[in-house]
């Protein structure tokens, strides 16, 4: 499977994810700069974590009129599959491919430390096959993680299976008490209805490395490369 991850003007997390695709994973990648217009045949294409463009404005809002995000929008529109991680995700936001909008955290503050998700989705590709019932651990790093839409984007989501991930106890219970930025039902990730855009604003890449110390990321991607490869 061919990999295209995208580097903005900020980007920090392009090598970690290239790393863990192309030497964990064993996939092939490659680097797409963000004034590209090809995104050479690629089957995935990739949005990293970083701070596009300084977050001027609003994070994400000024790297969704990169160039190249005319040929993601085109190539999520045909049916391509794009994963959007932390800034990545808020791209996507921005850009009209996912529902909703990423929001400061409630606490006003930076937060970077680990958390525990629960699959909420079991038909997306990027969480069908994941252990049903047990938390994963994964990091997150973000001042505007709060994801919000409104009432009836998140009722229809939650009817559809759009909603990915949930933040949740290390026992996989979901409360107030372990939303970590204030994020409406505990989101931690969504997906159109199409299922093949997905964001999430915590760190699998952070979390793929046998070195790390914590695998439960690469079980994510791991996921999304075996169910792309059940459809084809």
């Amino acid at each position: 499977m061919k990999f295209g991850v995208v580097i903005f003007p900020g980007s920090n997390c392009d090598r970690d994810t290239v790393y863990v695709l192309k030497n964990i994973l064993e996939q092939e990648v490659v680097e797409l700069w963000h004034k590209d217009t090809d995104i050479q045949n690629v089957d995935v294409i990739v949005l990293p974590g970083g701070f596009s463009y300084g977050d001027y404005l609003r994070s994400g809002a000024l790297a969704r009129f990169s160039p190249i995000m005319k040929e993601v929008v085109e190539f999520a529109n045909n049916g391509g599959y794009v994963f959007g991680i932390c800034n990545g995700f808020q791209i996507l936001c921005e850009a009209g491919l996912l529902p909703g909008a990423l929001l400061h955290n409630n606490h006003r503050k930076f937060s970077c430390k680990n958390v525990f998700l629960i699959p909420d989705s079991k038909t997306a590709p990027l969480t069908n096959n994941l252990p049903r019932n047990r938390a994963l651990k994964v990091p997150i790093a973000h001042g505007e993680g709060k994801y919000y839409a409104d009432r009836k984007t998140i009722a229809d989501m939650r009817l559809n299976g759009q909603i990915l991930f949930r933040y949740s106890d290390e026992n996989g219970s979901v409360s107030e008490a372990v939303n970590p930025n204030g994020s409406l039902e505990n989101i931690a990730g969504v997906c159109n209805k199409s299922m093949n855009v997905f964001g999430m604003m915590p760190h699998p890449e952070r979390a793929s490395d046998d070195e790390l110390g914590n695998t439960d990321g690469r079980l994510i991607l791991e996921s999304l490369i075996r169910s792309i490869q059940e459809k084809a």
